[in-house]
């Protein structure tokens, strides 16, 4: 078994007998027909529809769900629920005592999540325990992230800048296209109905080391993207797909920094390099 603590993710519950509802008719994902043993993505939006917080939420018992977030984002996550609460029955609140660890190579056992954003051959799996020894390295968790096109904000986007599209929520399952309204749907359906996404999650190859996080990608000196999570010669980034599309027919190198580089799409994702991107439904 490979496992490793994320030590820059925190654990929030929300519960109460209007828990289910409340989460349904606010965050991205479908809750009511989230299965057992499962975390699952999904996203708060602002009203314009760009991702405000991004989280793991999976179920803890009947009335009660964890979200598995960034660390900085807990209090402002806790904050902006406990505002769309209003008389809903439902407690908001950090929960203690237990951390987020992420495991692979191994059958599960109990307790155990299935990561549902991984769709390779490698399952990943979250462990919520006060203690889990580790046996593998942040860096290898992040070389499956890149392989798999698992993108994670702060480092692979910014929030309060990207639309789910962007991150890949309308195809793993961030989003629902069937469940109604929730906070910024209104934008995100006329995305996904006029297919209007033009940034992308891709994955990014070169011959040599990438430069840093942050670092631009660039076609004829024209920036179409940003460099997120690096693991030596590969990583993600957010980019113009339309772009990238663009510089192959033109036969235009695509560059980080100064260095060359491969784009590919996650292979799950089912899409393609071309001017009008096809979307699909979660």
């Amino acid at each position: 078994m490979n496992c490793v603590a994320l030590k820059d993710r925190a654990l929030v519950a929300i519960s109460g007998d209007d828990a289910q509802t409340l989460l349904q008719d606010v965050i991205t994902c479908d809750v009511e027909h989230l299965p057992q043993a499962v975390a699952r993505p999904g996203a708060l939006l602002t009203p314009q529809g760009k991702i405000l917080f991004e989280f793991l939420i999976s179920r803890d018992g009947a009335d009660r769900f964890l979200f598995d977030l960034g660390k900085d984002q807990i209090a402002g996550f806790v904050q902006r629920m406990t505002m769309y609460r209003l008389r809903a029955k439902a407690e908001i609140a950090p929960a203690e005592g237990a951390f987020v660890h992420a495991a692979w190579g191994s059958a599960p056992q109990d307790g155990w999540l299935q990561d549902s954003r991984f769709k390779g051959d490698v399952a990943m799996y979250r462990i919520y325990a006060p203690e889990t020894p580790e046996t593998a390295t942040r860096d290898a968790y992040d070389r499956l992230r890149i392989e798999n096109g698992v993108a994670e904000a702060g480092v692979d986007y910014a929030l309060s800048d990207a639309f789910p599209h962007d991150v890949l929520m309308d195809l793993n399952g961030g989003v629902s296209f069937r469940k109604g309204c929730f906070v910024g749907q209104e934008v995100v359906s006329r995305m996904q109905h006029r297919a209007t996404a033009r940034r992308r999650i891709v994955i990014v190859e070169a011959q040599a080391p990438l430069p840093e996080t942050g670092a631009s990608l660039t076609v004829g000196g024209r920036a179409i993207g940003s460099l997120g999570t690096v693991a030596d010669n590969r990583g993600l980034a957010l980019a113009r797909i339309d772009k990238v599309a663009s510089a192959r027919e033109k036969d235009t190198p695509v560059l980080a920094g100064d260095l060359p580089v491969s784009t590919t799409l996650p292979a799950w994702t089912g899409l393609s390099f071309s001017p009008a991107p096809a979307t699909g439904e979660a």
